[in-house]
């Protein structure tokens, strides 16, 4: 149901940690899994300390982007920051969806820091039986 597009991604993303924050023009990747559960297909995203409001859901055709700003916590004027290791800035994530998902009903929701999203798998691609027509049902075609 997924289709990769760019096989270096992983590496882009471990080469954008080591650079640093991601912007709007560059983000940074996010984590995702994604799987089929029954009748949809759910991708789930690692948004932690990401506010419900910073984040962007889009869909054109079949293309997915998800977009999502961490920023950082306002600190009293008195504060010095011994270690700062979670990455601020722009995450993103961009993925093609096969023909066969229903992206005009995706659910989203947000809990605990993980971003899930439901694609229901489209009618037209669920199994389905075919009937075989007996008897008088049959014409022969002629050429």
């Amino acid at each position: 149901m997924l289709m990769r597009t760019d096989p270096f991604r992983e590496l882009d993303r471990l080469a954008q940690q080591l650079t640093g924050p991601g912007t709007w023009s560059s983000p940074s990747a996010m984590p995702m899994d994604a799987y089929r559960e029954g009748d949809d297909y759910v991708v789930a995203f690692d948004l932690p300390g990401v506010t419900a409001d910073a984040i962007d859901i889009d869909v054109e055709r079949n293309i997915l982007t998800v977009k999502a700003e961490r920023r950082p916590v306002t600190k009293a004027d008195d504060v010095q920051m011994e270690l700062s290791e979670r990455p601020l800035g722009v995450f993103s994530r961009q993925i093609v969806l096969a023909d066969t998902l229903d992206t005009e009903h995706i659910q989203a929701d947000y809990d605990a820091g993980v971003l899930t999203l439901r694609i229901p798998i489209a009618e037209r691609a669920k199994p389905r039986k075919i009937s075989i027509g007996v008897g008088s049902g049959h014409k022969e075609i002629s050429g």
